[in-house]
């Protein structure tokens, strides 16, 4: 199973792409999608509430992964 190895921030600091054990470099809703269906390994979703409704998102802010 792919794993998240290093990730692409953008100048506010939020994370944008992720580089896999696969050398794939994937965005953030592609990583979401993955992790959901069981496809990625070591990334933990939690439920969030916004105005709009609730959504899905990352809950690790992978701070020790280099950048890619």
């Amino acid at each position: 199973m792919e794993t998240i190895v290093a990730v692409e921030r953008n100048y506010l600091g939020e994370i944008i792409s992720f580089k896999t054990s696969n050398e794939r470099i994937i965005s953030y809703r592609k990583a979401l999608l993955e992790a959901e269906e069981g496809l990625l390994d070591g990334i933990r979703l939690c439920e969030a509430s916004y105005e709009e409704g609730q959504a899905l998102i990352i809950e690790d802010t992978f701070a020790e992964y280099p950048l890619i």
